[in-house]
């Protein structure tokens, strides 16, 4: 064999290896009971039924990644909870629009495929699906040698949902309604290059830290089924979902004109993860704008469904008032300081 014979291989892109990961994803995404498959893993197309029993529906898309958190990942070497923060990014914004659902696609490039990594990625993402009720219906894995150092990757995702006309959210937001804070369950996915500095700065070994080990790749809360629960009973005027930018810069893309958020900051309720990274030389305007400190998802509603509302919830995701809807132009109005202390 002549040696000098240039091949894609060798170039750094493995055909095969590829190849064996599109069937492993093709055999886990159609392990699902009951519902028939039309079978688009490694097709040229994703193709997906649209529900019939909707009036007047609206598709709802949806696109997004995990930023530095796959940095996390790879510094402790697990990569089975990203799929699901890639799954949760997206749909958690599909149910803004009072959306659910219907199918996702993920984008993964990569230095070198590395067939136990991207294995554990797509079996997080399966998992956030079916946590979502939608399909994964197709997808792109690229392997890029030279544009990714050693080990390097990235992944993004893409959503899309369905709503009928008349149930589409943040219309019938008014004067008076209250604004519910509903936990997270932690950092979800934004804020991790700054994370990532405070690890740097202070020389911290994240794989000798197990309180920072478990809290830094916790996955993302997924709010789809308690949501759409609370949208099919008519029980919700608005909501956001608290990514980058924290509370004051999501919750006003939802707010309607001559309408403020009024929100009282000393009534959330933070988590520990959030009280370690305050102590950390950060000041509570850079928490807030860069964190969801503790508050994943907010709601709009009439003050007479509060208790309504609350019932649809488990005790550690349980909605509390941090609000209300007053007339005004400011869009959000931030009063008081969180308490980084209770």
């Amino acid at each position: 064999m002549n040696k000098s014979l240039l091949t894609y291989k060798k170039s750094g892109v493995d055909i095969k290896s590829a190849d064996k990961f599109v069937k492993f994803i093709s055999n886990i995404s159609t392990k699902k009971k009951g519902k028939k498959k039309l079978g688009n893993i490694g097709g040229f197309g994703s193709i997906s039924d649209i529900p019939n029993n909707i009036k007047k529906p609206k598709l709802v898309a949806c696109t997004d990644g995990v930023g530095t958190k796959i940095e996390i990942a790879n510094k402790i070497n697990k990569f089975d909870t990203i799929g699901i923060d890639l799954v949760a990014m997206s749909v958690n914004d599909l149910i803004v629009q009072g959306a659910r659902p219907l199918f996702f696609l993920d984008y993964i490039s990569i230095n070198k495929i590395d067939l136990s990594k991207l294995k554990s990625i797509m079996k997080g993402i399966i998992k956030g699906c079916r946590m979502s009720k939608c399909d994964l219906v197709g997808g792109e894995t690229a392997e890029m040698p030279g544009t990714y150092a050693k080990g390097k990757f990235d992944i993004a995702g893409f959503a899309v949902g369905i709503v009928a006309e008349k149930k589409i959210l943040n219309r019938k937001i008014k004067n008076k309604d209250l604004i519910l804070a509903i936990p997270s369950n932690g950092l979800h996915s934004n804020g991790f290059s700054l994370v990532r500095k405070v690890l740097e700065t202070n020389k911290i070994n994240l794989n000798k830290n197990n309180f920072l080990k478990k809290e830094l790749i916790k996955p993302t809360k997924i709010y789809v089924s308690e949501i759409l629960n609370l949208i099919n009973k008519d029980l919700i005027n608005g909501c956001a979902n608290i990514t980058g930018g924290g509370l004051e810069e999501n919750i006003k893309r939802v707010i309607p004109k001559n309408l403020i958020a009024n929100i009282y900051l000393n009534k959330i309720r933070t988590l520990n993860i959030f009280k370690w990274l305050k102590k950390k030389n950060i000041k509570d305007n850079e928490m807030l704008r860069t964190f969801n400190c503790g508050v994943g998802f907010c709601l709009i509603i009439d003050p007479k469904n509060l208790n309504k509302v609350k019932k649809n919830f488990s005790k550690n995701f349980e909605p509390y008032e941090i609000g209300r809807i007053i007339k005004g132009s400011s869009k959000v109005k931030l009063n008081g300081k969180i308490s980084w202390s209770k």
